[in-house]
């Protein structure tokens, strides 16, 4: 009888992975956790020197230092991962923004922002990755990073924008996934609860009112550690989930469940 490994279907060696927001925090992570799993990374972030040091730290990486909120930029990472790799496996989209504001004092300009970083810029990378795949005859994997402010309001945290673009890239999901999965291409979605990183430091975390009434909250009553996306990035990334599409996964310690 052949041995079963069951750890093996979540490797990732000769995977081209793009990930975005790549250069700190839950991003950062990522991209050390998929070059442990084998994976050629294409880093994406606007911060150049971050994103070639994190590159600099690992297997196979390429940094391409790039702003989401150009309409050109999804275009110019696909191309540089093609020129390096040839093809592409798996799109990681981690970058987003968000900005804790009223939505009466929320400017439309500053919400359209957030909709092209989140939502737009996203659409369009799954877009040229898928047709990449389809047109090289490869199965492939699109990864979103969503929120729980996508599987319903806060309010006390205000951010309509953010809300509305993590709602959008859940709807997405589904609809790719439709789309492209009789074509090899699965879509599905991660909604992160609330986990330290740089965007929720000094707002959630370190902050002793906004850590009582996130913990009350949340069933689990404590934040999400750094290390508890790993498995279910890996999950979606890989062979791991070869028949799951259209899905979204909370990791959030029970926050939308109750």
């Amino acid at each position: 009888m052949t041995p079963i490994d069951p750890l093996a279907p979540f490797r990732l060696d000769d995977r081209v992975v793009i990930l975005t927001g790549a250069s700190a925090g839950l991003g950062a992570r990522f991209a050390r956790v998929l070059d442990a799993a084998g994976a050629s990374l294409v880093l994406v972030a606007r911060r150049r020197d971050r994103l070639e040091a994190l590159a600099g730290e690992l297997r196979d990486a390429l940094a391409v230092p790039c702003d989401l909120s150009d309409p050109d930029a999804p275009a110019t990472i696909v191309d540089a991962a093609i020129a390096r790799h040839g093809h592409i496996d798996v799109l990681v989209n981690n970058a987003g923004v968000n900005l804790v504001k009223a939505a009466t004092e929320e400017t439309v300009d500053e919400f359209r922002h957030e909709l092209q970083v989140n939502l737009v810029a996203p659409f369009a990378l799954s877009a040229l990755t898928a047709r990449t795949m389809i047109d090289g005859g490869r199965r492939g994997s699109v990864v979103n990073i969503a929120s729980v402010w996508a599987m319903g309001g806060i309010g006390q945290i205000p951010d309509a924008g953010y809300a509305a673009s993590k709602g959008g890239l859940v709807s997405m999901t589904r609809e790719l996934a439709a789309q492209w999965a009789r074509k090899g291409i699965r879509v599905n979605t991660l909604a992160p609860g609330w986990f330290r990183s740089e965007m929720t430091e000094g707002s959630m975390f370190g902050d002793e009112r906004s850590e009582r009434w996130m913990f009350q909250r949340t069933p689990m009553g404590r934040g999400g550690e750094e290390h508890e996306l790993d498995g279910a990035l890996l999950f979606f990334a890989s062979d791991a989930s070869s028949f799951v599409t259209g899905t979204v996964l909370p990791v959030d310690g029970g926050w939308t469940a109750v």
